[in-house]
């Protein structure tokens, strides 16, 4: 067998990189890609016998207690998707926003805001909103690119809002606390949230046929009451999730599992709940927290015999060797995750990249847990961008036909420089997530 170590960790990284590349680009999943090149290198590189040392790392990444709040939360969003919690909490929200110019968009960002706080899913989020909101919003004579826009980036708050899953997943990484990420992203998210809000207003009250006038006919009360009865259900749970975790009462594994409890007995006073239901939202939860077990599977292998190549602390010094600001690294890094989220699922980035990154992080004196809320907000800009951004591709499985692809990425380039505005916010005012 050739032997790989011959080559000298420089070239061993470039290699490792090209062949990465390479799989990619014919279509072969990210998870068995990074299983094969794992594989093919530690033979390579150690040889048969230093096989087992993969499945360590591999156990040691899924055997942790916190990822068994991934499948809870998950199976959240799989119920909301199935209930009609989402259309009255959206309805509800009339009462809100029915005043202002734009008031549809608005409320569709709060809705967005707390379907975020009750499961952090972002696939779901948007489908939801673009069956929803969208309809409703071209209906009344909004900018498409305006309601496409919200709607993207509004079911994107997931990333930000806690329980965020990208957070857990960092957290699990970076081996930082998931309770303090979650603190620390709160206020960052609510600022996103109203960028957004901020935005549409403007956009609704300074540019022609952007959104109708607002709404003038007086609400009866007895619908009133009847909205506001959509608002109970869901705030319930955000504060039995939220409240618990930030209580000190349960960790975000036991949160994770009342959450679920929360969503189902909200199906059942409803009257929503039945076995066909919880079948369906059982199925795509097992093949959604499957594609994320392999991703880390892969990745945890991956970065394991990297790290036993040396690669890691040489790409480190590489990293370290750029700048003696470490503020240029911090940029540095931040480039590297957006062009990365550009081309890969933000697993798969999180996983291969933080191993790496954080130590470095450490090392210049910055706080892990802060960089873990940049890292979040710089995915919220990879749901978004071109060519893979999958909200796009989210909504377009919802859109109207004469709604495009390129209509779509058209119109989320306002929200992608207000999430890069927000990122630069956050690396220049630290103190916002409260570390």
């Amino acid at each position: 067998m050739f032997d790989l170590q011959s080559l000298g960790i420089e070239y061993g990284t470039l290699a490792m990189f090209v062949l990465l590349l390479g799989f990619l680009m014919t279509g072969m999943p990210l998870a068995f890609v990074t299983l094969l090149i794992a594989l093919l290198f530690t033979l390579g590189w150690f040889g048969p016998m230093a096989v087992p040392l993969i499945t360590s790392r591999v156990y040691s990444f899924v055997s942790s207690f916190v990822f068994v709040s991934v499948p809870m939360f998950v199976m959240m969003a799989a119920i909301l998707d199935r209930s009609g919690i989402a259309k009255d909490l959206f309805e509800a929200m009339r009462l809100f926003g029915g005043r202002l110019k734009g008031g549809v968009a608005v409320q569709t960002i709060f809705v967005a805001v707390i379907l975020a706080a009750m499961s952090g899913i972002i696939g779901g989020e948007i489908v939801l909103l673009g069956l929803l909101a969208l309809p409703q919003m071209l209906r009344q004579g909004y900018d498409k690119n305006l309601a496409i826009g919200v709607v993207c980036a509004g079911g994107s708050l997931g990333t930000m809002v806690p329980p965020s899953i990208v957070l857990i997943i960092y957290g699990l990484t970076a081996n930082v606390s998931i309770g303090d990420l979650f603190t620390a992203s709160f206020l960052p998210g609510f600022m996103l949230a109203g960028f957004y809000v901020a935005y549409v207003l403007f956009r609704s009250y300074t540019g022609d046929n952007i959104a109708p006038p607002p709404r003038t006919e007086k609400i009866p009360n007895e619908e009133k009451i009847r909205l506001l009865k959509g608002l109970i259900l869901p705030f319930l749970v955000v504060i039995c999730v939220l409240g618990s975790i930030y209580g000190g009462i349960a960790s975000v594994t036991e949160a994770s599992a009342v959450g679920v409890a929360g969503v189902v007995a909200s199906t059942i006073v409803r009257r929503e709940f039945s076995l066909s239901m919880l079948k369906a939202a059982s199925l795509q939860t097992l093949s959604t927290c499957g594609m994320i077990v392999w991703i880390g599977i892969g990745a945890s292998a991956l970065v394991g015999v990297f790290n036993l190549m040396g690669g890691i602390k040489f790409v480190s010094v590489l990293i370290t060797g750029i700048s003696d600001d470490p503020m240029i690294i911090i940029l540095f890094m931040m480039l590297i995750l957006f062009v990365l989220g550009m081309f890969l699922d933000w697993v798969g980035i999180a996983l291969l990249t933080m191993p790496i990154f954080v130590p470095i992080i450490k090392q210049l004196g910055f706080d892990p847990v802060w960089f873990g809320v940049l890292f979040a907000m710089n995915m919220q800009v990879s749901f978004l961008s071109p060519p893979f951004g999958p909200a796009a591709f989210y909504l377009k499985s919802v859109a109207p036909p004469d709604i495009t692809l390129g209509t779509i990425f058209k119109a989320l380039v306002p929200f992608i420089c207000l999430q890069v505005l927000a990122v630069a916010i956050l690396i220049i005012f630290p103190g916002i997530t409260g570390r």
